[in-house]
This record gives C-alpha cells, sequence and structure tokens, in this order.
C-alpha cells in the first residue's frame, strides 16, 4: 500500500515580503547594468546605498529614483 503525496501551495501571508533593501548585484540586475558600473554609481553617489555592519545594501526604491533622475536630466537637456 502506498501513500500518495500531495502538494499544497503554502497560503499567500506564508509568501516572502518584497525586499526593502537589494545587494549591489540585484540593484544592478534591475538596472541591467554591471556590478562595476553598479559600484561606480555608488561611489559618485548617483545611487543611494548604505552600509549595514560590513555590507553594502542599495535600498530597494533607489533604482527607481535613479531611473526618474536620469529621466528628468535627459528631458531638461
Amino acid at each position: 500500500m502506498s501513500i500518495a503525496t500531495v502538494d499544497i501551495a503554502p497560503p499567500a501571508e506564508a509568501a516572502d515580503p518584497a525586499p526593502v533593501l537589494l545587494t549591489v548585484e540585484e540593484a544592478a540586475r534591475c538596472l541591467r547594468i554591471g556590478r562595476t558600473t553598479c559600484y561606480a554609481l555608488i561611489r559618485a553617489g548617483e545611487l543611494e546605498s548604505l552600509t549595514i555592519g560590513g555590507l553594502r545594501r542599495v535600498p530597494a526604491d533607489a533604482p527607481a529614483a535613479y531611473l526618474a533622475h536620469r529621466r528628468a536630466e535627459q528631458r531638461a537637456a
């Protein structure tokens, strides 16, 4: 006699919430740029980031804010 297994999806509230902070690599993927370019944007102060312990993190809304700023600059030019 065998026991059938049933896959049950976790309830919606058990799903991981949207991240508040991104790694530099995740931010680079969001912007479709390389990791080195992303670090250069951070170093230049163009992309917001913060350090937690020894880790560099980018707020989840920072890539969108960077793009909005760049778009506004291009419209003004």
